[in-house]
């Protein structure tokens, strides 16, 4: 069959389609289906809509803001004019949400296997058009493979893949309260993160790029989007946003977020992962600085500003019982094998405690001693000059950094990360990161 016959059969299916499912009339134009008719009449969606009986979704950042029902669910401005011209518009709202499409009773028109979230079911409602994202994004550290591989691994079992093997009442409460912001295509491409508040976006517009503040910031709140824009008191926004104009996506690709297929236990294992040396070649040996201590450090150490830390968590009960505070510790490589090339990095407190999940039947963790309390980080909120890379005049160029002796006085003992910084139920999990027998001799003295 000749190129031409097929593209002819192709434009026919889509024309028959459309005025099938919107019902042509050449007078009057498309005529809503019962979906749209109620979705976009903002009277009817306050009339008949069923208000919230959960309580607002939390997060790091704080509560979520909140919108009313009607409003999340409501298609209509820009958005949906700019939604009506897309290729998923084309589906129907059946042909992604199920249900019954000509109804325009809310009960009927929600009834059978319609579903609020397709993205859910992305194998069966997205892959037909998304096959490799689809295929690949099951393995995406989007899906909290790193969360889960330390919650399976503090309750006796290997890693991420034994998630499953938990008690489903631990499973339900991850769900309910660490999942919230660990999202499916939808949370990034259609509507708002539940900690973003939910419900639609732009009028059910998708976004191919996902827009840095309203989405990725939503989520990446206290440990990456506030840190990048200088929120915090006493801090500047990274040198990659106000000089460079660096959006997100400008590092971490789509590539990175869809996942390549391949599982990977936490994110540092990432083979898609941005790097400093993908941009500054020259690193090395660019400065004194670097070619001495090149092969010691990660680059935040460095180069971070002070980031936040909060720990002790009750998943699901009073939260962080460390609160919030802003931090520096510099302590062994606690990856050596996924970071081999340095010594001592920045580390950043978490949220582990013994009973993270005592509200949710397991009073205490079976091995919660098999990993550190302390994280290996790389905060987004790198400067050129820093406290540390900024020597004062006429000191020394370790003046800074190394820990000395002045007059009983220990100065800059605080960034590094020793044992009598650990609460007492941390210390077990913790001291073979400390600094307290790797550091030179004459530091201490």
């Amino acid at each position: 069959m000749k190129p031409r016959i097929y593209l002819l059969i192709l434009v026919m299916a889509v024309v028959f389609f459309r005025c099938s499912y919107h019902q042509w009339d050449p007078q009057k134009g498309p005529r809503l289906s019962g979906c749209e008719s109620c979705h976009t009449d903002y009277a009817k969606l306050k009339l008949v809509h069923t208000p919230d009986t959960d309580p607002p979704v939390g997060g790091c950042g704080g509560e979520a803001p909140h919108y009313e029902p009607y409003d999340r669910v409501y298609l209509g401005g820009e958005g949906y004019a700019a939604f009506k011209t897309e290729p998923h518009y084309q589906l129907g709202c059946t042909g992604c949400h199920n249900g019954d499409g000509n109804s325009k009773d809310k009960e009927t028109a929600h009834s059978g296997t319609w579903i609020a979230s397709p993205s859910l079911y992305a194998q069966d409602k997205c892959r037909a058009c998304h096959t490799d994202i689809v295929d690949d994004f099951a393995t995406s550290l989007h899906n909290g493979t790193g969360q889960k591989r330390k919650v399976a691994i503090r309750s006796g079992f290997s890693g991420a893949a034994d998630f499953s093997q938990l008690p489903q009442h631990q499973q339900d409460g991850y769900n309910k309260n660490c999942a919230t912001c660990h999202a499916n295509c939808g949370e990034c491409h259609t509507v708002r993160p539940l900690i973003a508040g939910g419900g639609l976006s732009k009028g059910h517009a998708f976004t191919k790029t996902p827009d840095m503040v309203q989405t990725c910031v939503s989520c990446h709140t206290s440990r990456g989007g506030h840190a990048y824009m200088g929120v915090a008191s006493g801090t500047q926004p990274d040198v990659h946003l106000t000089k460079m104009g660096y959006k997100c996506t400008d590092c971490h690709t789509g590539a990175e977020m869809h996942g390549n297929g391949m599982p990977v236990e936490q994110r540092y294992a990432y083979t898609e992962l941005p790097r400093c040396t993908d941009c500054h070649t020259n690193s090395a040996s660019s400065n004194t600085y670097h070619t001495v201590h090149y092969d010691d450090f990660n680059c935040q150490v460095c180069h971070s500003q002070n980031y936040n830390n909060c720990a002790s968590c009750h998943i699901g009960g009073e939260g962080a019982r460390v609160p919030s505070y802003l931090g520096f510790k510099i302590a062994a490589n606690p990856m050596p094998d996924l970071k081999p090339g340095f010594k001592f990095t920045l580390v950043r407190r978490t949220l582990g405690a013994p009973d993270n999940w005592k509200e949710h039947g397991v009073p205490e963790y079976a091995d919660f001693d098999a990993l550190p309390t302390y994280n290996y980080t790389s905060p987004h909120n790198i400067l050129k000059w820093t406290s540390r890379t900024t020597v004062p005049q006429g000191a020394s160029c370790a003046s800074s950094c190394h820990i000395r002796n002045e007059a009983g006085v220990l100065i800059n003992k605080g960034l590094y990360l020793f044992e009598d910084d650990l609460l007492e139920w941390e210390k077990n999990a913790t001291r073979g990161i400390t600094v307290d027998n790797i550091l030179p001799a004459g530091w201490l003295n």
